[in-house]
């Protein structure tokens, strides 16, 4: 029998268990044959040679900052938002400032979902208007310092005429030339669909993070997105997989992670498994990220915020499982 199997490469710090494995493998070159164990207790039964988390060292942060990135879809529904959420926050936990752009003008939701509606007072376009100062358009959250959100407008008020690309642009250079410094990240969380809004969003991006889910629909729009993309000089897309079930897997109901690599052809940075407590987060304001004891998919974005500061990325390997060993006892089932 076979099944698919994702091993962590490159995981992140964090409070969580060390046991748990992705279901992932590094894009990273290394020689397997060179990798020991990493706990002498343990004996070598010859399995697959795994790495467990760092809790040593901090990620390095690869490229020129700010990073400028974009996440995006093109369908809606596929959690565009929950992932820049628990995303922005993994980062700021790992010690880096971020800025969270919500983009999506008239339905934004980003604020909700961290739990910050009732403190956004003033936004981006009152700052356009010279009505307020940048500095009060950010909202900064309590639980972290350095995760600051930029809420594009007000819900269900209109664009005006000329707010764009270029407005975009303007408020990212504001945000690098600000006297308390450039933050290191800035992630842009984009509207669905592929209209005014979603090229405003992604103009002044350099890296983009393709949200989808292993359905045909999701894939379609995906593919679309990634092509607009690349038009725009945008060439570092990852992908993040979300709401994999592992049983409708298994049952050849559902598209496995190597289906959707295939069809897409990106990089992987996440795959992020179904979970009932993300319904809960969103309703309570607060990121998975900051559960206790941690879930699954919290766990997962965390590992993807940690490839994220390292521009690593995932690949999806099948793995055939060994078959059983048939004993002496195996009559009686063991």
């Amino acid at each position: 029998m076979a099944s698919l199997q994702l091993l962590i490469s490159n995981p992140g710090p964090s409070s969580f268990h060390s046991s748990l494995l992705y279901t992932l493998t590094s894009l990273h070159s290394f020689d397997r044959r060179a990798v020991k164990p990493i706990k002498p207790n343990y004996k070598n039964y010859n399995t697959t040679i795994q790495s467990v988390i760092q809790w040593n060292r901090k990620p390095q942060l690869a490229g020129d900052t700010p990073r400028v990135v974009v996440i995006t879809s093109g369908k809606g529904g596929v959690g565009k938002t929950t992932t820049t959420a628990n995303l922005g926050l993994s980062l700021a936990r790992l010690g880096f400032s971020i800025v969270a752009i919500d983009a999506d003008v008239g339905l934004r939701n980003l604020d909700l979902l961290l739990g910050l509606e009732n403190r956004v007072n003033y936004t981006a376009i009152e700052v356009l208007n010279g009505d307020c100062r940048l500095d009060q358009a950010l909202v900064r959250d309590k639980r972290w310092s350095n995760f600051e959100l930029l809420c594009i407008s007000k819900p269900r008020s209109k664009l005006p005429m000329g707010f764009g690309g270029k407005a975009l642009i303007w408020l990212v250079d504001a945000l690098k030339s600000r006297p308390e410094g450039s933050p290191d990240f800035i992630l842009i969380d984009c509207p669905a669909g592929i209209d005014a809004g979603f090229i405003t969003a992604i103009t002044p991006a350099n890296e983009a993070v393709l949200v989808t889910t292993p359905d045909i629909t999701s894939l379609r729009d995906a593919d679309r997105v990634t092509g607009l993309l690349e038009c725009d000089g945008i060439k570092d897309i990852k992908m993040i997989v979300n709401r994999i079930r592992t049983d409708l897997i298994r049952g050849e109901d559902m598209m496995s992670v190597l289906d959707v690599q295939e069809m897409l052809g990106l990089a992987l940075l996440g795959v992020i498994p179904e979970d009932s407590e993300v319904i809960r987060s969103a309703n309570r304001g607060y990121p998975l990220v900051l559960n206790n004891p941690p879930t699954l998919a919290g766990l997962a974005f965390e590992q993807a915020a940690w490839r994220l500061v390292e521009k690593d990325s995932m690949k999806a390997v099948m793995v055939e499982e060994e078959p059983k060993k048939r004993g002496l006892f195996s009559f009686f089932g063991r």
